[in-house]
């Protein structure tokens, strides 16, 4: 084989390569979104099940604070069910995303009138809107880790001080 050759081979196999680990970081990066749009943007669709199978690995954990054990992926289905019934117009956009190697930061925005009481405060009407902070790990296009911090003491003072 000449140099040529040989170099040209190195490119587009490099390229290739390349190309790749951009696919599949846009495919984990997906996955992320999906978690906002088809899970918590979701809790009233009647597929919930599986939209979660599609964005969390079987055996997911989700980490809300440090003195409790860690949500199943069955457990935050039955949760997000109950949330349906209570915030039937929750959103939760993406404000930001940032990405490091498999894990990802995301800062969101979540808001929605509950129907229902909701921690506490009775139905009235009220809309709220929090911030939230998440990182996710991404492991084989499925979301296997989240931890997470919402501002639900935020919420609750909106609901009963409008």
């Amino acid at each position: 084989m000449t140099k040529i050759s040989t170099l040209t081979a190195i490119i587009i196999m490099l390229g290739s390569t390349f190309v790749t680990h951009v696919a599949r970081a846009d495919d984990d990066r997906a996955i992320v979104e999906a978690f906002y749009s088809k899970l918590l943007s979701g809790t009233s669709s009647a597929d919930l099940p599986a939209r979660m199978a599609e964005v969390l690995a079987p055996d997911w954990q989700s980490r809300g604070d440090y003195t409790s054990v860690a949500k199943t992926r069955d457990q935050f289905l039955k949760q997000l069910q109950g949330t349906g019934n209570i915030l039937p117009n929750l959103t939760w956009k993406i404000e930001e995303i940032l990405q490091v190697g498999n894990r990802y930061v995301v800062r969101g925005h979540a808001s929605a009138t509950p129907v229902l009481s909701f921690l506490g405060v009775e139905a009235s009407n009220r809309r709220f809107d929090i911030m939230s902070i998440d990182i996710h790990t991404v492991e084989n296009h499925k979301i296997v880790k989240s931890y997470h911090v919402e501002d639900w003491h935020g919420a609750t003072e909106q609901l009963k001080n409008k």
